[in-house]
């Protein structure tokens, strides 16, 4: 008996520890990422209208930064969707062969199969499951900005203006000690209205095709 409950610790240790490869990511598990990279790769794949990959468009650095600024509670529900989704091939396989594995592991072909039955599966929360997980990935593929100039939807160049507001509050996730701004650096002069023709964002330049 001792041997089998040790042999099924090992096997969960695998399954949840083992073999993920190393990354960069702050807010992101290694399991995390290796999730996210196969889910963006599944639902944005290379070679369509758009060319870029879910990969290619950055989706993973996205929501590693998105993760890393939100509240410790919706970061923890964050972090519980992707070790959901990861492993519930365990209930929910994919195609053989092995198709129990977990979702990072699987082939290509298997990743996709998987998404499309949480989204046509006739269960409501694996429905909502799989809804926030697309709002999550499109997020980060529509942030990139070489989707964007595909899309023609890049922003117009704004010249943002220093309000009193800016004189309170840090930048978005930063603490009050890094305030940019000071009196001396209020606008006195508001920018007026953008025309269809305003120079492109610097960040959204560049050849589209």
């Amino acid at each position: 008996m001792l041997w089998v409950v040790l042999a099924l610790v090992g096997i969960a240790v695998w399954r949840l520890v083992w073999g993920y490869p190393p990354h960069s990511h702050a807010a992101l598990t290694r399991a995390d990422a290796a999730f996210v990279a196969g889910a963006s790769e599944a639902m944005f794949p290379a070679g369509g209208e758009i060319p870029e990959s879910g990969v290619d468009a950055g989706i993973p650095q996205y929501l590693d930064t998105y993760v890393a600024t939100v509240p410790p509670r919706q970061r923890v529900l964050m972090h519980a969707l992707f070790f959901l989704m990861e492993h519930a091939t365990v209930f929910f396989p994919a195609p053989p062969p092995r198709g129990w594995r977990r979702f990072s592991a699987l082939s290509a072909e298997q990743q996709r199969v998987v998404l499309e039955g949480w989204r046509t599966s006739s269960l409501a929360p694996r429905r909502l499951v799989f809804m926030a997980l697309r709002s999550l990935l499109t997020m980060g593929y529509f942030a990139c900005p070489s989707v964007m100039r595909r899309l023609d939807l890049h922003p117009a160049a704004i010249d943002t203006p220093v309000v009193e507001a800016d004189l309170l509050y840090p930048p978005v996730g930063r603490p009050r000690s890094e305030v940019r701004y000071g009196p001396g650096d209020l606008t006195h002069e508001r920018p007026g209205p953008l025309g269809p023709d305003a120079p492109v964002h610097p960040d959204y330049r560049g050849d589209a095709g």
